[in-house]
């Protein structure tokens, strides 16, 4: 196949890049015009065209999409204002469809994320699967849950009235080499150091090249075409798992403050009063003091990924342990000697 990936250059696109070319696939990979294109680790791989497009406008995207089998949707703005996460991820993703319907490809394979779940109205202990409700009140999430959830619709839109062959596939937190302490551990304080929420609620993780192949698996599958299935790898560990496996393996973990997961909750839903009925609703208040932000990082839930191993034929192929020691450890890139053209099989 020849796949297009948008959002190449960031971290999971890096993977999801690598993964196809392993299994044998042409792709053009869209990045930045201003990315710095020569230091990606498959930049000289012979299966591999290396298109600089901005995506926020039109021109040639197009031109881009001839030939192409499948197209694979990275690409977003996870941080920043709302208008730059508008732009970078509603917009660019409007555009994309546009040209797609202009080059008669039809085949999409849409990235969404666990943010989109309605975290305040799902019980704790419940079992978040493909089935759990959307976000009812997205005014009350941050800009990133708002934008995703416009994508989602954008991907729905594209498959019911231009007859898009649309999966959607729906990631945990992905984690990895420079992504490891992430936000269902708690708020950021400073430069070394975490308010730390809870303890005992699982993580929904999956490792970045456990979900790049789950994403190029929904690429290589027509019996996927207008599903959506999560992704999430087994065995979640919970919060205070996670972060003992995550700081035996740091040179300078991060000082922590703990907090207990009751005690937060009744601190943000009192601040969430306070502010709606004393003052309007007026003051700005920080993420971890909004109940709908704070039970989309620290609900107790559980995961499931069983349609993701039905219907992918996908099992996670690395284990928490194996996954944090491959981040940790010196990065690599490997080929397979004695094969044309080389197939990249490691990117740690």
């Amino acid at each position: 196949m020849k796949l297009l990936v948008t959002g190449a250059s960031g971290f999971l696109g890096q993977y999801v890049v690598a993964q196809a070319l392993r299994q044998g696939h042409h792709v053009r990979a869209l990045v930045r015009p201003s990315s710095t294109q020569n230091s990606l680790p498959w930049s000289n791989h012979p299966a591999l065209e290396l298109v600089g497009v901005d995506l926020r406008q039109m021109q040639g995207l197009v031109e881009v999409l001839d030939t192409i089998d499948a197209v694979i949707h990275l690409a977003a703005v996870k941080a920043g204002d709302f208008q730059s996460q508008l732009e970078g991820t509603v917009s660019t993703t409007e555009n994309l469809l546009e040209a797609m319907v202009k080059a008669n490809r039809r085949r999409l394979i849409g990235i969404s994320t666990f943010s989109v779940f309605d975290y305040l109205h799902i019980h704790s202990g419940d079992i978040i699967d493909e089935e759990s409700p959307i976000e009812s009140n997205p005014s009350q999430r941050d800009g990133y849950a708002q934008t995703k959830l416009m994508q989602e619709q954008l991907y729905r839109d594209f498959a019911q009235n231009q007859g898009g062959q649309v999966t959607i596939l729906r990631p945990g937190m992905v984690y990895g080499r420079d992504n490891l302490w992430n936000a269902h551990l708690g708020a950021q304080l400073g430069d070394n150091l975490w308010l730390r929420i809870g303890n005992h609620a699982t993580i929904p993780l999956t490792y970045v090249e456990n979900c790049a192949e789950a994403i190029v698996a929904a690429a290589q599958s027509d019996q996927v075409i207008g599903e959506t299935i999560n992704i999430v790898d087994d065995d979640l560990p919970s919060q205070q798992t996670y972060a003992h496996q995550l700081m035996k393996r740091m040179d300078f973990p991060p000082r922590t403050i703990p907090i207990n997961w009751t005690v937060m909750q009744l601190v943000a839903n009192t601040a969430w009063a306070i502010n709606s009925y004393l003052l309007n609703g007026k003051a700005k208040l920080p993420g971890i003091l909004v109940p709908a932000k704070l039970q989309a990082r620290f609900k107790p839930l559980r995961y499931s990924n069983t349609r993701a191993k039905h219907q992918l034929n996908w099992t996670p192929r690395y284990s928490l342990d194996t996954a944090l020691d491959r981040s940790c450890s010196p990065m690599e890139l490997r080929t397979v000697p004695h094969q044309t053209p080389p197939v990249i099989e490691e990117l740690n």
